[in-house]
């Protein structure tokens, strides 16, 4: 039977007309895109070896997934001069016009980039390039020895955040993950015997049972057993608080391991500089406070307490802070203060950040430094 002829209008046919052009533009546009991603792809594989670091199109090296910025320098290596292209010049991303105003080009290098950065050493670059060689063969915690040494050399203010943010990256494996890391001489393996306790093992560390619980998935500290192994950890941790930039660094021994910003004390209620260290007793949560103003009494329930999630007590010992108390790391209810001086004289941070941290700093043995 013939097939029967449906009449369409002319406003139809021509929806139709333009949907087909729609589609036809929309594959043109997938089929375009599609090209060029590969040929993006074959571009970066010719540029990026195995085994080799991660580089920006202008060569600059960086430690991959870490957010490190990049450095600049000059590497030196050899051209191949194209049969019949013998006197053109390489590309050059500074745009030099003539072999004369690129002595690297006389010598048949490429210039990736110019040194910009006059106040990180030479030295440090040598030990970033090295941390990037560790971390692509997953020697993290090689990696982090050489970071490490990288913070006690002369770095640009960039630089060292950068590197703080690596290895702060890092620490999540060899620190606070369950897993035990091959060359790492901060933390072990420690085989329960019959009768111990967590707290009794983490105060022979000089750690804190919590922070024991946390890398190991402890629930229950009461239901550790004898001949399991655990990891534990050789503290204790130390703290180096920067009045300048608002920050608090985290020290295991003398390996840094991540930084929390602060807020401080206002003017007339300075923080103190000097050396303190965690008091006796002095780690509470959300302890009675009464305002030394005001004479205000706040306990944990009161929807306007100020003093946040964790109270960590100080006392001082050195400098200004030498025989001062009533001073502590906590938290806050007003989270826009931290970065700010605001505070009566105490050390304020992230009321998750102060969890964190309580569970991290032990008494008598933590030291917290305060500097310009």
């Amino acid at each position: 039977m013939a097939k029967r002829y449906q009449y369409k209008s002319y406003r139809q046919r021509r929806r139709e007309n333009q949907n087909m052009l729609l589609l036809g533009l929309a594959a043109v546009l997938v089929v375009g895109g599609m090209f060029y991603l590969v040929k993006k792809r074959w571009a970066g594989a010719a540029e990026v070896g195995p085994g080799q670091a991660e580089s920006t199109a202008s060569g600059h090296y960086a430690l991959r997934d870490s957010g490190i910025a990049p450095f600049e320098r000059v590497i030196e290596t050899p051209v191949e001069t194209p049969q019949g292209a013998q006197g053109k010049e390489p590309e050059d991303p500074q745009k030099t016009s003539s072999p004369a105003q690129n002595p690297a080009a006389e010598k048949d290098t490429v210039v990736v980039a110019p040194i910009s950065d006059p106040v990180t050493s030479p030295e440090a670059v040598t030990l970033i390039e090295s941390a990037v060689a560790f971390e692509e063969k997953g020697q993290y915690i090689a990696a982090r020895n050489k970071l490490n040494e990288v913070l006690g050399l002369e770095l640009s203010s960039e630089f060292r955040n950068k590197v703080k943010l690596k290895m702060s990256q890092l620490s999540e494996q060899w620190l606070f993950g369950k897993q035990l890391l091959e060359g790492d001489n901060r933390t072990m393996p420690y085989q329960v015997k019959s009768g111990d306790v967590l707290a009794l093992i983490a105060r022979d560390y000089k750690v804190s049972h919590q922070l024991l619980m946390k890398i190991n998935g402890i629930k229950d500290a009461r239901s550790l057993q004898a001949g399991t192994t655990i990891k534990v950890v050789q503290g204790p941790f130390h703290a180096r608080v920067y009045r300048s930039t608002y920050s608090l660094d985290l020290y295991l021994g003398d390996m840094f391991v991540k930084t929390y910003k602060v807020g401080l004390g206002k003017e007339g209620n300075d923080t103190p500089t000097g050396l303190w260290r965690v008091k006796s007793g002095g780690k509470l949560i959300s302890p009675t406070w009464t305002d030394p103003d005001t004479h205000k009494t706040y306990v944990a329930d009161d929807p306007d307490y100020p003093l946040g999630s964790r109270w960590i007590a100080l006392e001082g010992l050195e400098g200004d802070a030498k025989g001062r108390e009533g001073f502590a790391l906590h938290g806050t209810k007003d989270p826009h203060t931290i970065g700010t001086r605001s505070s009566r004289g105490c050390i304020r941070l992230y009321n998750g950040e102060i969890i964190e941290l309580y569970d991290i700093l032990v008494p008598i043995h933590s030291k917290v430094t305060v500097v310009d």
